[in-house]
């Protein structure tokens, strides 16, 4: 039988060769929002993957939205030049389609590097400001954000906005935006982070409002045969917080505003969020919103086997599966999934004699 993980997808004009992406990971590795030669060897190395979809890190549309110090930004012309060279060098030697995941920190901002210790910079350590929808901090102690007010939120709508069109300029092939792990947008759809009695906050609608007006901002700013999709957290994991009922809702109201995938994932948004990890156990999220609105979905988390990613795919619990840590510990994860359920996929003339002894007809050398 043909490997359904190894079919092709459709997404607006961009094909798929196969239904896996390589998620955004943070790699807290740019100099003021500018990618870095490291970019240029995490993102090679994973655009010869063989994965049909690469999705950049987490990139913040206004510097100080950057998680950390080290976080990607496309906020500047700089960033904008800096991220346009390393994109040359990867696009050189690889067809895979690229996309970009724009996104804002808000309470979550300003924070250390993952192997410094993680927690809020100090402002010795060179701390600023952050944002949110409410003055509530992530942790106990940390600095309480400042709470964005209508001049605010259309400055940042515009942020959105123009990061949509750099991405634009610098030619990639799709957009996520961020709504989930307890970033910005997530802070406004939670009610445990939004406490607002404006239009912003209190029902679900208006929890909703703010987002869905930043995807149709940078929906119509973005060219229409390219597709847009929106990563979020189906439940918060905390009891009174988002939940997955709230988050078909919401992929309805982004369905109609023209969204083409939904990618998603879980939990980020509070400390006392507690997560059943297991293999596969945010797939019945992804299942759900597919079956009840028709959205294409991605499922995501702890997707580790080639035969189970497979499942995922062929009983229709999603249309793709995102690995982040799987590719970093074996990135060339597709070519084993392809020898393992006798599919094809793409590599690099370079590398056409890499197959082992008795690993026949699995790889397709491309003819550049």
């Amino acid at each position: 039988m043909t490997s359904q993980l190894f079919t092709p997808f459709s997404l607006r004009s961009v094909t798929l060769a196969n239904r896996i992406v390589v998620s955004p990971m943070c790699q807290y590795s740019a100099t003021d929002g500018n990618a870095s030669d490291w970019h240029t060897i995490h993102l090679g190395h994973l655009a010869l993957s063989g994965a049909g979809l690469l999705v950049l890190e987490a990139t913040a549309v206004e510097l100080s939205g950057r998680i950390s110090p080290g976080c990607l930004g496309l906020a500047s012309d700089e960033n904008e030049v800096a991220l346009k060279q390393v994109l040359a060098s990867v696009r050189r030697w690889s067809a895979i389609p690229l996309a970009i995941q724009l996104s804002h920190a808000g309470r979550k901002a300003s924070t250390r590097v993952p192997w410094q210790g993680n927690g809020a910079l100090t402002p010795e350590e060179g701390a600023w400001p952050t944002v949110a929808p409410s003055a509530l901090a992530f942790n106990e102690g940390d600095p309480l954000p400042h709470v964005l007010d209508s001049a605010g939120i259309g400055r940042m709508r515009e942020m959105f906005v123009t990061a949509t069109q750099r991405a634009a300029r610098l030619g990639f092939d799709a957009i996520e935006l961020h709504m989930a792990h307890g970033y910005l947008l997530h802070q406004f759809l939670s009610p445990l982070s939004n406490q607002r009695d404006d239009s912003y906050g209190g029902t679900l609608e208006n929890r909703m409002r703010l987002p869905l007006e930043f995807f149709a901002a940078m929906r119509a700013a973005w060219p229409a045969d390219k597709p847009f999709g929106v990563r979020v957290s189906a439940t918060d994991w905390v009891a009174g917080g988002w939940d997955i009922e709230q988050t078909v809702a919401l992929a309805h109201e982004l369905q109609r505003l023209g969204c083409d995938w939904l990618d998603v994932s879980s939990g980020g948004l509070s400390p006392q969020q507690e997560i059943p990890a297991a293999p596969g156990f945010q797939v019945g999220f992804a299942e759900r919103v597919r079956r009840e609105t028709g959205l294409p979905s991605i499922a995501v988390g702890l997707i580790t086997e080639p035969a189970q990613a497979e499942d995922i795919i062929a009983r229709g619990a999603a249309d793709m599966v995102a690995l982040a840590r799987a590719l970093l510990w074996n990135p060339r994860w597709p070519w084993h999934a392809a020898a393992a359920l006798g599919a094809q996929v793409d590599l690099p003339p370079q590398y056409q004699r890499s197959a082992p002894q008795g690993v026949h007809g699995v790889l397709i050398q491309r003819n550049s």
